[in-house]
C-alpha cells in the first residue's frame, strides 16, 4: 500500500514539474508584451508579426481588427511612447495564458492626440514551440462621473 502511496505522489509531482515548466514565467510573458508594442511603436511589421499569429483579433472602441487592419493601423500612429504596468497573467491550461495590464501612450492616430492610459488585455497561445499574440483588446480610462 505504501508503495502505491508513494509512487503516485512522485507521479503527482512529476506533473506538477512538467506543467509548471512548461508555462514561462510572468517576466518573459511581460517581455514579449512590450516587444509587440515595440514593434508596432516602431512600425516593424516583420518584428510584429513574429509576435503576433496570422489569425489574430483586436477588439477596440473603433471596432474590431484582424492582422490586415492592425498593419494598416500601424502607419496612421505616431506613438512617441508606451510604459506598461500592473501586468498580471494566468493560465488554466498549458498553451495558452491571458494576460492584462495598463500601458500609458503618449501619441497621436491618424494625426489626432490618442495619449492616454488604456486598460489592456491580451490573449497567447503557444504554437509550434512559440507563444503568439492571438487576441488583444484596449479601452481608455475615462474619468468617473462626478
Amino acid at each position: 500500500m505504501n508503495k502505491y502511496f508513494t509512487c503516485g505522489i512522485t507521479i503527482l509531482f512529476a506533473t506538477i514539474a512538467v506543467s509548471i515548466a512548461a508555462t514561462p514565467k510572468k517576466a518573459a510573458m511581460e517581455a514579449k508584451e512590450n516587444a509587440a508594442w515595440q514593434a508596432f511603436k516602431d512600425k516593424k511589421e516583420d518584428a510584429f508579426k513574429k509576435l503576433v499569429d496570422k489569425d489574430f483579433y483586436g477588439v477596440y472602441a473603433e471596432g474590431v481588427s484582424d492582422m490586415a487592419k492592425e498593419i494598416s493601423d500601424m502607419a496612421k500612429w505616431d506613438m512617441k511612447s508606451f510604459e506598461i504596468s500592473d501586468y498580471k497573467m494566468f493560465s488554466d491550461e498549458k498553451d495558452v495564458i491571458v494576460s492584462t495590464y495598463i500601458v500609458k501612450v503618449e501619441g497621436t492616430y491618424d494625426g489626432k492626440d490618442a495619449s492616454g492610459t488604456y486598460n489592456c488585455g491580451s490573449v497567447w497561445k503557444a504554437e509550434n514551440g512559440k507563444w503568439m499574440a492571438i487576441f488583444h483588446t484596449n479601452v481608455k480610462q475615462q474619468e468617473a462621473p462626478k
